[in-house]
């Protein structure tokens, strides 16, 4: 049976086969619940994504902006997955500030050696409430 070129692929086997989830199941999840819009839309598992769409995705609190370049014939490489995409310089530069900004939340947050018991988790949450009540 002859390799022939896909014009376009299912978008939760595309964000599977270029590395943005895991599993394809996490991917379908993605899709399911919202997290991916093809060209402005909210789409299904099953949509097909073809050369030149833009696809909007939010991961882990970071929000990528994805221009479809190449559709993928298998999940390879990082590095082969990395040309199937492109993306402009301004949407990297505002999610690596905005991951700058959720690490710098996280260094605020308290710290405790190890595991919290029962009432150092009373504490803390006594805690942060006292601290999001000061800025009202």
């Amino acid at each position: 049976m002859a390799k022939e070129m896909r014009d376009s692929l299912r978008i939760d086997r595309w964000l599977w086969y270029t590395r943005f989830y895991k599993t394809r199941s996490l991917a379908t999840s993605a899709v399911t619940g919202g997290h991916i819009r093809i060209n402005g839309e909210r789409v299904k598992p099953g949509r097909l994504v073809a050369h030149g769409d833009i696809i909007d995705l939010v991961r882990n609190q970071l929000s990528y902006r994805l221009t479809v370049v190449a559709i993928p014939d298998r999940r390879g490489p990082a590095a082969e997955a990395r040309l199937c995409y492109s993306e402009s310089e301004d949407d990297i530069l505002a999610r690596e500030r905005v991951q700058a900004e959720l690490q710098r939340d996280r260094l605020q947050m308290p710290r405790t050696p190890g595991k919290p018991d029962k009432h150092t988790r009373r504490k803390l949450r006594r805690r942060g409430r006292q601290g999001g009540d000061e800025g009202a």
